[in-house]
């Protein structure tokens, strides 16, 4: 049995599927019959957990009453944890306070007598080790939601920056950039050895390659242009830039910011001469994505972005000088087209609240420019391509906390008002379709007794809109443009899955890889 953590490992991908932590005790004590000792010593060595959260309210719990009746064995085992990691944490020197904090079981969490399992507590006692999943992020979770495990378990936390796999999101999906890069580099080698993209940077002057590279890109413009049509009925010109934000609808991804920000370009247009339009960038912006089923603030946004779209789309005034789409039901295969197509992306979260991202890995390595804030892999996307090669905006990490401070005594641009008195004034549908968008804004967040505007979005929008500027002003350079999009591939060797997995083998689970002939 001392070989089985030599043998087996078990990543914990989140909080999701802690109770392993318990079934494996279960299965080690009852129907193995191992004493407690020794089923503990196997199964801390067997589990070790990658946290993927900087917020608190993601990382689960649950009642403890439910786990009863659902699992009794598993939780007289978690009471058992529970009560043995009390006494580690006094035997280091824990005050009852901290110790409060850190037990995977929290008394009178929910109200009086209501306790509940801390999934997270459980999976730091239960393993062996931790990781964040980008640098910025491995460093946030030992002064934010594992602080108090940082300062009696440091030696468990380790950083693994995430990885996309390139076989899917470069090499399938985009098959004229995969014969673009085969010719310049030689071979397709690059597809398992992704370090190789950096040979490309000596190609990122050649007039030549660049005209090959654009009409690659001109190629899967036109591909995405009939996806839209086919999905939304809209006709959009790919003459315009491609401008694309697709992940999950959340608050502190900022969909919204963009929204507000395509509304400021819609209402800037139209009050624009004739003249004065025929220096607009022409831009299609696509943003895409789904939200939980109970999660109304995201369906708001989904809702407006929508609205707003019916209203520019429809617009003779507008033309193609700004179309908004809001692609429906965003899954995988839709991302094969999108993402290629792709020429500029918002990877926009607050500072210190994404915690990697992996779609800007996938529109980097497909040569889109990242407009974006210092956050998650954004950061250590720009340390390997440059940032010369992306547009930089918005507050850092350690400038959050201050201006959250001050968040009640600041006032915000006039363009960003501007646009949000639309909502109030019924400009993209009745007001009370955002009632929770406005209140998350100009009043009290009552479920969190949380000032307005926690996530940001007025401290950023003139930042914003000044990188908005740079995208454009870089745009009508094309020969620059193509130059940022082939140094963007070029220094994306760093973020493929094959990276990140042998990190996690040799650092984590202590496995050493296998040589296979050819067959």
């Amino acid at each position: 049995w001392e070989q089985f953590p030599e043998k087996v490992a078990i990543q914990l991908n989140d909080t999701h599927p802690t109770i392993g932590v318990a079934e494996l005790m279960r299965l080690l004590l009852d129907e193995h019959h191992l004493d407690w000792n020794t089923a503990w010593t196997l199964t801390t060595g067997t589990f070790s957990y990658t946290n993927h959260t900087v917020l608190p309210e993601a990382l689960e719990k649950w009642p403890l009453s439910v786990m009863k009746e659902l699992l009794p064995r598993c939780v007289e085992i978690i009471e058992e944890i529970n009560r043995l990691c009390i006494i580690d944490l006094q035997s280091r020197g824990a005050d009852e306070e901290t110790i409060a904090r850190m037990t995977p079981i929290a008394l009178d969490e929910w109200g009086p007598g209501v306790d509940v399992v801390r999934m997270a507590s459980l999976a730091m006692c239960g393993s062996h080790t931790v990781n964040g999943v980008a640098a910025v992020h491995s460093e946030l979770i030992k002064v934010t939601v594992l602080k108090d495990f940082y300062t009696f378990f440091p030696e468990k936390f380790q950083n693994k920056t995430n990885g996309v796999t390139q076989r899917r999101w470069l090499a399938f999906c985009n098959p004229g950039l995969r014969q673009l890069i085969t010719e310049a580099l030689g071979s397709e080698s690059w597809i398992g050895d992704l370090p190789q993209l950096k040979g490309l940077a000596a190609k990122a002057d050649d007039p030549e390659f660049q005209e090959k590279w654009r009409a690659v890109k001109l190629a899967n413009k036109e591909k995405l242009a009939a996806l839209v049509k086919e999905t939304t009925g809209y006709d959009i010109s790919t003459n315009a830039l491609f401008d694309v934000q697709v992940k999950r609808i959340h608050e502190y991804k900022r969909q919204l910011l963009n929204a507000l920000h395509t509304i400021h370009k819609y209402k800037e247009i139209k009050a624009m001469s004739p003249e004065e339009r025929k220096s607009v960038v022409p831009r299609m912006v696509l943003i895409g994505g789904k939200a939980a089923a109970a999660y109304k603030y995201a369906k708001e946004v989904i809702h407006l972005i929508n609205n707003v779209a019916d209203k520019v789309n429809q617009d003779p005034e507008v033309g193609d000088l700004l179309k908004v789409i809001f692609y429906p039901n965003y899954n995988v295969s839709g991302a094969e087209t999108i993402i290629p197509a792709t020429e500029v992306t918002q990877q926009i979260s607050t500072a210190g609240t994404e915690a990697s991202g992996t779609s800007n890995m996938k529109f980097a390595m497909n040569g889109a420019l990242l407009c974006g804030t210092m956050d998650g892999a954004n950061i250590e996307i720009w340390e390997e391509i440059g940032e010369e090669n992306g547009f930089i905006f918005g507050a850092r990490v350690e400038e959050v906390d201050a201006m959250r401070e001050e968040r009640n005594e600041f006032q915000p641009c006039p363009e960003f008002t501007a646009a949000l008195q639309t909502l109030e004034d019924g400009e993209f549908g009745p007001k009370e379709n955002y009632e929770m968008i406005l209140n998350s804004l100009v009043g009290e967040d009552g479920d969190h007794y949380l000032p307005k505007d926690y996530y940001l979005l007025g401290r950023d929008f003139e930042p914003y809109m000044k990188a908005q500027a740079e995208v454009e002003a870089a745009y009508l350079d094309q020969d620059k443009w193509t130059k940022m999009s082939i140094m963007s591939t070029a220094g994306m060797g760093k973020f493929s899955t094959d990276r990140t997995i042998a990190q996690y083998a040799e650092e984590i689970w202590d496995i050493k890889p296998i040589s296979v002939e050819d067959s």
